[in-house]
């Protein structure tokens, strides 16, 4: 016999948890282990021959040869029934549950335990893995226990899983009407009568925000159905978290204590609460059974245990963003309308002289102005006055009561008397919208691999929602990750601490971290990029260098640089014994515009969020928060961490390849470096800036574009000493970005063959790499120009003097090689043509010339260019040869003759000179 257990007070998720393990388990039984909810009750009094459920008291256990344990790990969940879970000739325990965070104490052989909503969601798509169908009886008890564990997916514990296995339950004939009837089957007479006296006696306090209230309740005996009674009394209220007692005798000298509990409170766990007390449940609903207990003192613990757990809510403070654009009263409507659309705001707060606020202006109130012809007009006759303000320490339900009451966008944050944040619509929905933890212990950041060998945080989640921030334990996965350099982050983040600033790990170092293999044990970061942001006061603009400054105090073997004018400064150490080559980067949060394409950005301080908005692609703009007391908080505001996990490069907003063209050399150098695909509308911006004409028109109009000057070498070093610098170049020129180093550049079949012959050629002659590689390739592509081009796009991209004149002479040197080399009949002839170039040069002529003369200039560096003069000065001196400048015509004729072979020792070489130079 086959017998599926539900738990004691059987619920409609056991109920149909088991009814779908009968379709699973053909030929199991149901047993009710004890008693059931007074729905479930009244919902099998008329439905009960519609399951295979039997008496516990009908079964022999002898004859039982497995057990499937359905919305519980418990034993004593199981009430008698879980004596059967010790025989000895049980053949499989199996468990079914969606309760995270529990220790079992059930010796399983299996178990399936999911973060779901409902264990009978898991139940559901094993039966749609196995194609089975179900009678619409089943599929309506089975809805039944889903609508109820999620309430009708409104719970915070709800995920998609839920929904699509509801889904499939209304596919397979779930009665709509069945389930109203018994989803919210109203009040007993006893539970309307016990909400009366709940009413009356219910006692409460405010917290941090947030209602929390309990009540005791006496009874002459158990009352089923409180559970419905608690989740009325928290409607009818609007508490956010309860705890409902309900204390009985059961006989003289014995007593039974239930409580219940409800939590709306973000981040409190009712679970981990009542687990203390051997209760237990979900993070929002739980209860616990004791005997013979003070219903006082059980229920001070735990109105004690859920104060503490109430989360102190963010503050204006937190939320803000800072510094605040701001203009004066007297700014025109058209300066205005300037400044918004250079910053992306939907807003301005006006201040006068003093800097206190006088009003604000949003862009709606600009656009009626200019459309009425007030563009010269002051913005203080257009502005509002009547304002609403906050002070940093006002909470996040406080903030967001304000905006709902009185339909506020923007809430002026003031401390003093001095405009120090703004609050937004959008930061409010951003907090509230949060994803919450997906499992009930809190998140924790895993590295785990796939396919092809990168590894992604489990804390990703698959449906992403309205995710800005998790959290990754700082003391554990990340220190072990980021070993040695963790001592130095920890000692940067408390210099950041002790100046009342947040410290964040920014861009390539996150993604890196997220992208680590799992096999690599430590991460040694080389590049690392720190930001400071405001948090009791607002970081001011030099606030990345101070930081610098006070670290390279404490870290003396380091090197400190400070660029003023981009407010960063950076830390370099070189061949350190624990840092090696680590390079740190410290700037200031800030926000930059483009006064033209292509220009270098002008920067301003500004907040988190707008300097991670300022950045390229969305995996390079997240951050990881390593001051206290949010350490560890990962702020992805764009989407970083889904592009990651869809392994695709993703552009932060659709101009930013026109400001900055090195943006499309980077996003292909993340696309091969990953194994990541460009995403389709990035790629259509790419192309649309490039057809555009945009960066010609610049260049013509502006003497200097360092996002195709400067900025583009960088980029193309990047590149090109890269080992994927092949791969690289042909999206480049299949998304047709050669075109920013010259409007003609194309990688053609020949340029591919050229740049093959090429690494032949370093391979062979430049073994010790004497050359630097990359600009040796970067020179071939340019040589693929008309000549007259290669020095000015030389010049252009700011390469070396002598790359540049190899470049300029090159065409003429070939000329020359090209003709005179054919005529040359001896070895001695070629080396005296060729002698005359560097290897570099001489490389990229042969790159371009026909096969034969190519395999003489191959033949000149591999063969001749070696060979050494039979005889030396000191040999010239004892023969009797006077020392003067004639050494080196005689040592030339005697390689020139060895070369072609006239001498082959030293004794031809002085019957040589005899003849030739007679003394």
């Amino acid at each position: 016999m086959d017998l599926i257990l539900c738990h004691t007070t059987a619920d409609f998720d056991a109920l149909g948890a088991a009814v779908g393990l009968t379709r699973l388990l053909p030929g199991s039984k149901i047993v009710l282990s004890g008693g059931s909810h007074p729905p479930v009750r009244d919902f099998l009094a008329l439905h009960r021959d519609e399951y295979p459920l039997i008496e516990r008291r009908s079964v022999n256990p002898e004859k039982i040869r497995s057990l499937t344990v359905v919305d519980t790990q418990q034993r004593d969940h199981l009430g008698k029934a879980a004596e059967w879970l010790d025989l000895a000739d049980i053949k499989e325990i199996i468990i079914y549950d969606h309760h995270l965070g529990q220790e079992s104490d059930i010796s399983a052989t299996r178990s399936h335990i999911s973060s779901v909503g409902a264990t009978t969601t898991l139940i559901v798509e094993q039966l749609q893995q196995q194609e089975i169908s179900l009678t619409p009886a089943e599929a309506t008890v089975m809805a039944l226990g889903i609508h109820v564990d999620t309430g009708s997916l409104t719970y915070d514990q709800s995920t998609p899983r839920d929904a699509l296995a509801l889904a499939w339950l209304m596919q397979q004939g779930a009665s709509l009407s069945v389930i109203s009837t018994y989803r919210d089957p109203g009040l007993s007479p006893q539970l309307q009568q016990l909400l009366t006296e709940s009413l009356e006696n219910l006692e409460y306090l405010c917290l941090r925000g947030y209602t929390v209230g309990w009540v005791t309740l006496k009874t002459d005996g158990f009352v089923p159905g409180l559970s419905s009674l608690a989740s009325q009394l928290v409607e009818l209220t609007e508490i956010d978290a309860l705890l409902l007692a309900n204390e009985y005798a059961l006989g003289e000298e014995d007593s039974r204590l239930t409580v219940i509990g409800r939590s709306q409170i973000p981040k409190t766990n009712l679970n981990v609460l009542f687990q203390l007390l051997g209760g237990g449940g979900h993070s929002q609903a739980a209860s616990l059974n004791l005997r013979g207990v003070d219903s006082q003192t059980i229920l001070k613990q735990l109105v004690d245990g859920l104060k503490a757990q109430i989360p102190h809510p963010p503050t204006a403070r937190d939320l803000m963003s800072s510094p605040v654009r701001t203009i004066l009263p007297e700014t025109t409507i058209t300066d205005a309308q300037r400044i918004l659309l250079r910053y992306g705001h939907s807003g301005l707060s006006v201040v006068d002289a003093y800097g206190q606020l006088v009003g604000i202006i949003s862009r709606r109130d600009l656009d009626v102005a200019l459309h009425h012809g007030f563009s010269h007009a002051p913005v203080k006759g257009y502005m509002t006055k009547n304002l609403k303000t906050i002070a940093p320490d006002t909470t996040l339900p406080q903030i967001e009561s304000l905006m709902v009451t009185y339909d506020i966008g923007r809430l002026p944050v003031l401390e003093n008397e001095q405009l120090v944040g703004l609050v937004s619509r959008t930061d409010v929905l951003r907090e509230l919208h949060q994803e919450r933890d997906k499992d009930e212990g809190g998140q924790k950041f895993k590295i785990q691999s796939d396919a092809s060998g990168l590894a992604l945080s489990e804390a990703i989640p698959k449906a992403y929602a309205a995710l800005t921030k998790f959290k990754i334990p700082l003391s554990t996965e990340l220190q072990n990750r980021l070993a040695p350099q963790w001592q130095l982050l920890t000692i940067a983040s408390q210099e950041a601490e002790k100046r009342g600033w947040h410290l964040y790990l920014v861009g390539g170092a996150v993604r890196d971290l997220l992208l680590a293999q799992a096999t690599s044990g430590t991460l040694m970061i080389k590049d690392i990029d720190l930001v400071v942001d405001g948090f009791h006061k607002s970081a001011d603009v030099g606030a990345g260098v101070e930081l610098a400054k006070a670290l390279q105090q404490l870290y003396p073997a380091a090197r400190l640089e400070i660029h003023g004018a981009f407010q960063t400064a950076a830390l370099l150490w070189h061949k350190d014994p624990e840092l090696d080559s680590l390079w740190v980067d410290i700037a200031t949060a800030r926000t930059e515009f483009y006064p033209y394409p292509a220009a270098n950005p002008e920067v301003e301080a500004s907040s988190i969020r707008q300097d991670l908005y300022r950045r390229d692609f969305t995996i390079n703009a997240i951050a990881l928060r390593l001051t206290t007391p949010r350490a560890g908080e990962l702020l992805d505001f764009f989407g970083g961490l889904l592009d990651l996990q869809a392994k695709q490069i993703r552009v932060l907003h659709p101009n930013s390849f026109i400001e900055d063209p090195t943006r499309i050399y980077r996003g292909v150098r993340f696309a091969v470096r990953f194994g990541f695909q460009i995403e389709p509308q990035t790629e259509e911006f790419i192309r649309y800036a490039i057809n555009s004409g945009v960066y010609d028109r610049t260049a013509q109009e502006n003497s200097k574009t360092p996002a195709l000057q400067t900025r583009l070498k960088t980029e193309l070093k990047h590149i090109l000493e890269a080992p994927y610098w092949k791969s690289a170049l042909q999206l480049l020129d299949n998304l047709g970005a050669l075109q920013c180093i010259h409007p003609t550049l194309k990688l053609d079949a020949e340029l591919l063959r050229q740049l093959r012959l090429l690494e032949r050629c370093l391979r062979r002659f430049d073994a010790e790499q004497t050359l630097i590689h990359w600009e040796m390739r970067l020179e071939a592509l340019i040589t693929q120009l008309a000549p007259q081009y290669r020095a000015k796009v030389a010049k252009n991209l700011q390469l070396q003097e002598d790359s540049i004149k190899r470049l300029q002479n090159l065409a003429s040197a070939q000329t020359q090689v090209m003709e005179s080399l054919p005529k040359c009949e001896s070895p001695s002839q070629v080396v005296q043509l060729l002698r005359k170039y560097d290897l570099p040069m001489l490389i990229l002529i042969a790159l371009q010339s026909p096969r034969s003369l190519r395999h003489q200039i191959w033949e000149y560096l591999t063969v001749w260019a070696n060979v050494q003069p039979l005889l030396n000065g000191n040999d010239l001196k004892k023969l009797g040869y006077k020392p003067g400048p004639q050494y080196r015509q005689i040592l030339d004729d005697v390689v020139a003759a060895t070369l072609d072979g006239v001498i082959k020792d030293r004794a031809e070489a002085e019957e040589f000179l005899a003849q030739h130079y007679p003394k």
